[in-house]
C-alpha cells in the first residue's frame, strides 16, 4: 500500500481560512476585507489548522457549515479574480461568483 500525501491548492487554503475567520457574509465584505481575514486566519492557525477547524465545524454543525463554505469559496474566488483595489461584494448565497482557480499571490 502506498501512502498518498494531500497538498491542498491555494484556493482551498484561502476558502478554509475565510471559513474559520471572524468575517461574516452579513458584513458584505469587500475584497480587501476578505484578503485581510484570510491572512489573519492563516497567521493564527496555519493552513492545516484552518482545515482542522473546518472539519470540526462540519462535524458539529453540518447544516450551517455547508452554506458558510459555499460563501467562503465564492468570496475567495472573487478575491482571486479581482484587482487588489477593487471593492466587490459577494452575494449572500455565494452563487454567480467565480470559483478560485488561479492565484495572484496578492495578500
Amino acid at each position: 500500500m502506498q501512502l498518498l500525501i494531500y497538498h491542498p491548492s491555494t484556493s482551498a487554503v484561502w476558502a478554509d481560512a475565510l471559513f474559520v475567520s471572524v468575517l461574516q457574509r452579513s458584513d458584505e465584505p469587500g475584497a480587501g476585507q476578505v484578503r485581510r481575514a484570510i491572512a489573519a486566519a492563516v497567521r493564527a492557525y496555519g493552513s492545516g489548522g484552518c482545515a482542522q477547524r473546518v472539519a470540526q465545524e462540519f462535524g458539529d454543525h453540518p447544516e450551517t457549515a455547508v452554506a458558510r463554505m459555499r460563501w467562503a469559496r465564492a468570496a475567495a474566488g472573487v478575491v482571486v479574480a479581482s484587482p487588489a483595489g477593487l471593492r466587490r461584494t459577494v452575494p449572500e448565497d455565494g452563487r454567480g461568483c467565480p470559483l478560485p482557480g488561479r492565484g495572484d499571490g496578492g495578500w
